[in-house]
């Protein structure tokens, strides 16, 4: 605990005077540096964070942690069998049959290449990513010749729920002139909004039943989706379902199916914190320069109060105390800065597209609609620490070297 009169001559210090105000305006700099430092390195990594979490929620709403595939490629067979035998393992929370295939839809706006998905009415529905996200008729009309598009999808094709569009399949019926397309009309009852642009823009979901006929792949399915219901026991689950399937069917994990994409992310998370630490660095950097030159201002000064009786261990606190009063202010100054921006980070990107015209964050790039961003206390306290350390280890030196003054020689031609 310093004194009044080192405090009081700290503060003294750091406020601008006219021999000194290059001084202050280079203290004045060390704190922005730090307070912005600071404030960049927790809204980045806030954003990190958020979009990791999103994108796993986003991937987990829509698939299950774990799928069975064939062992040797194609549709898998028999999966009736499979899904009843799955289901009565301990853990297991449902099992859903997906028939993937790709087409081209057509319709009066347009047409472009899209993904069916067969899937069962009531597995549908209990997938909260996709019910939450439907707008159209009741979810009870969802059977036979119906089908639900993304958002976007049916957007870009100009379609509408009770409107139709048409379905072209490159397995079709084999004749003398080679094989015919298999083309069918289908009614939109829905749209969703998963907030993943993949799938808004380029999937089409229909009955399980009716997917199966289109495509030609009676009694056949792409996978098989489980989810479980603690994600914490995934290595455990894989055991268990493998354990009491055959051999033609193989499991994997969503983190084994997505494991380049999360692998980039993290990273580019750990990449922009080391960089932007280096703005926490340079700050620091100037402080040492900025208490230097205080120092150097300030010998006489030091040499008087020595003589007065001051002692070194004083005269260190003092420029301790200067330079922790710029290291700590602005690290708080920058926590609350990224606090804020960081809890308000949606809000202000729809400021600014407004402001500007211009769409800062496109979902065609990011694959989400709009801007996570999670906030982890852990990292802020880590940035904090730093940032104290980095402003206590660019003080030390200053405040060594004005308690080392010698009063005979700052005096000997005063």
């Amino acid at each position: 605990m310093f004194f009044k009169t080192e405090r009081t001559l700290a503060f003294r210090y750091l406020r601008s005077r006219k021999r000194t105000g290059f001084v202050s305006v280079i203290a004045g700099f060390s704190f922005l540096g730090i307070m912005l430092g600071v404030a960049t390195l927790i809204i980045v990594m806030s954003v990190m964070n958020g979009f990791k979490s999103e994108l796993m929620g986003r991937v987990l709403g829509l698939n299950g942690q774990l799928g069975v595939y064939p062992a040797w490629g194609g549709l898998l067979a028999d999966y009736e069998e499979k899904k009843e035998v799955v289901e009565q393992l301990d853990g297991v929370d449902r099992v859903v049959p997906v028939l993937d295939g790709q087409v081209m839809v057509s319709s009066t706006g347009g047409s472009t290449g899209v993904m069916v998905r067969g899937i069962l009415p009531h597995d549908f529905e209990r997938q909260t990513l996709l019910k939450d996200g439907y707008t159209g008729y009741p979810l009870e009309e969802f059977s036979s010749d119906q089908v639900i598009l993304g958002y976007r999808l049916a957007r870009k094709l100009g379609v509408r729920p009770g409107e139709s569009v048409t379905l072209i399949s490159p397995k079709g019926n084999i004749t003398a002139f080679g094989t015919i397309p298999k083309m069918k009309a289908y009614t939109v009852i829905g749209t969703f909004n998963s907030g993943m642009f993949e799938y808004d823009s380029n999937f089409i979901f229909m009955p399980l039943e009716m997917a199966q006929k289109y495509l030609m792949s009676e009694h056949q399915v792409s996978q098989l989706e489980i989810f479980i219901k603690d994600n914490n026991q995934i290595d455990a689950m894989v055991d268990r379902v493998f354990s009491v399937l055959d051999s033609t069917a193989q499991v994997y994990d969503w983190r084994h199916a997505n494991q380049v994409f999360f692998n980039a992310i993290e990273v580019e998370r750990n990449v922009m914190f080391l960089i932007l630490t280096l703005i926490i660095v340079v700050a620091a950097f100037n402080m040492i320069s900025g208490l230097i030159m205080l120092v150097r201002d300030k010998s006489k000064d030091i040499a008087v109060l020595r003589t007065m009786g001051m002692t070194k261990r004083s005269v260190l606190g003092i420029f301790l105390m200067a330079g922790l009063t710029v290291g700590v202010v602005g690290t708080a100054a920058g926590v609350g800065l990224g606090l804020l921006f960081s809890y308000n980070i949606d809000a202000i990107k729809s400021f600014l597209e407004n402001l500007s015209g211009h769409e800062l964050f496109s979902a065609e790039i990011y694959f989400l609609s709009h801007l996570p961003a999670e906030v982890n206390l852990k990292e802020v306290a880590l940035v904090t620490a730093i940032s104290l350390f980095l402003s206590l280890a660019a003080t030390i030196y200053p405040a060594w070297k004005a308690a080392r003054t010698d009063p005979v020689e700052a005096l000997r031609y005063e």
